[in-house]
C-alpha cells in the first residue's frame, strides 16, 4: 500500500484521492473534537483517546511496518513537542469555551498559516483564485465565530480567553500540519511515519492527567474508556487521511479542504451536543463550503 501511495503521488489519481481523503479528514476531525468536548473533562477525554491509540499502534510500529530510518528520530522528537503544545492548548480552549464558538476559530486560523507555511517549506503557490477561495472560507469561519460569540450564552465569562487560546491552538494546527507533512515525505514508507507517530504521541496526555483520573467517579471510568477507543479509531482515520492527502498532493490545498470540518462541527454541535444552528449560521457554514470548493476548482 505504501508503494502504491508513493507511485500515485503528484498524479491526477493522487489528486482525486487527496481530495477525498481531505474531506474524510474534515468530517472525522469534527467528530474527534466533539468526542473530546463531550460529557467528560476534555483533558481526560484526550488522555483516554491518546492512550487507546498508543496501545493500538504499538504492535504495528514494533512488528509490522519497517523501523524508521535513523534521521527520522529527530523529526519524531520535534513532532512530539509540537503535538504536546497543540493538545495542551486545545484542552485549555475546550475547557473555557463552547464547542461551536472556539472550534471555528481554531480551524479558521489553521489553514491560513498552513498555506503560508507550505509555500515556505514546500515551495507551493496558490493562484489568485485559490486565495480568493481562502478569503471566502475564512470569512465564513470567522463570521460563524463572531455570530456564535454574540449569541451563545454558555461560558460567557471565559469566552475572551477561550478565543485567544483558540487562535494559538490554530497556529499550532498549521505548524503540525506543515511539519508532519514534511515528516511523512521524509520517510520511505508513509505508514511507518503514521504508526510510529501514534505510538510515540499516545503517552503524554495519560501521564499529565494522572491526578485527574484519581478524582474521576468510578461509574465514569468505563464510559470514558469506551470514548477513548472510539476516539482512537476516529483519530487513526482522521490524521491518517490528512497526512496521506499531504503526501499525495499539495499541503496547502489539503489543509484548506480539511477546514470544511467547521461545517460538520456545527452539525454535530446541533444534532449531538444540543447547540442551536439557525439560518444565519447555516448560511455562514455554506460560505465555508463554497470557499473550499473555490480553492479546489481554481487549482485545476
Amino acid at each position: 500500500m505504501g508503494d502504491w501511495i508513493i507511485s500515485v503521488s503528484g498524479t491526477e489519481t493522487g489528486r482525486h484521492l487527496a481530495l477525498g481523503l481531505a474531506l474524510l479528514a474534515a468530517f472525522l476531525h469534527a467528530l474527534f473534537g466533539a468526542l473530546q468536548k463531550g460529557r467528560h473533562d476534555p483533558w481526560l477525554s484526550r488522555a483516554a483517546i491518546d492512550a487507546s491509540y498508543g496501545i493500538m499502534a504499538a504492535p504495528i510500529a514494533l512488528f509490522l511496518v519497517p523501523w524508521p530510518e535513523p534521521f527520522m528520530w529527530p523529526i519524531f522528537a520535534t513532532v512530539f513537542v509540537i503535538h504536546v503544545c497543540y493538545k495542551l492548548l486545545q484542552a485549555m480552549t475546550y475547557t473555557r469555551g463552547a464547542y461551536t464558538v472556539v472550534y471555528p476559530v481554531v480551524r479558521g486560523t489553521g489553514p491560513l498559516f498552513a498555506v503560508i507555511g507550505a509555500g515556505i517549506v514546500f515551495g507551493e503557490h496558490f493562484t489568485w483564485g485559490q486565495w480568493a477561495g481562502v478569503g471566502v472560507l475564512l470569512a465564513g469561519i470567522y463570521g460563524l465565530a463572531l455570530y456564535n460569540l454574540r449569541t451563545i450564552t454558555v461560558n460567557r465569562e471565559t469566552m475572551v480567553p477561550a478565543l485567544a487560546l483558540a487562535v494559538a491552538t490554530g497556529a499550532f494546527v498549521a505548524l503540525y500540519t506543515t511539519y508532519d507533512a514534511y515528516g511523512i515525505r521524509a520517510t520511505a514508507d508513509p505508514f511507518t511515519f503514521l504508526a510510529w507517530f501514534f505510538f510515540i504521541d499516545g503517552w503524554f496526555m495519560p501521564i499529565v492527567t494522572a491526578r485527574r483520573w484519581v478524582r474521576l467517579p468510578s461509574s465514569e471510568i468505563v464510559p470514558l474508556l469506551k470514548r477513548g477507543v472510539i476516539g482512537a479509531i476516529v483519530a487513526y482515520f482522521s490524521f491518517g487521511a490528512i497526512m496521506l492527502a499531504t503526501r499525495l498532493d499539495k499541503v496547502g490545498e489539503a489543509a484548506v479542504l480539511r477546514e470544511t470540518s467547521t461545517v460538520f462541527a456545527a452539525l454535530i454541535g446541533w444534532l449531538v451536543l444540543g447547540e442551536k444552528v439557525g439560518p444565519r449560521r447555516t448560511g455562514l457554514m455554506a460560505l465555508i463550503a463554497v470557499g473550499a470548493v473555490i480553492v479546489e476548482m481554481a487549482g485545476r
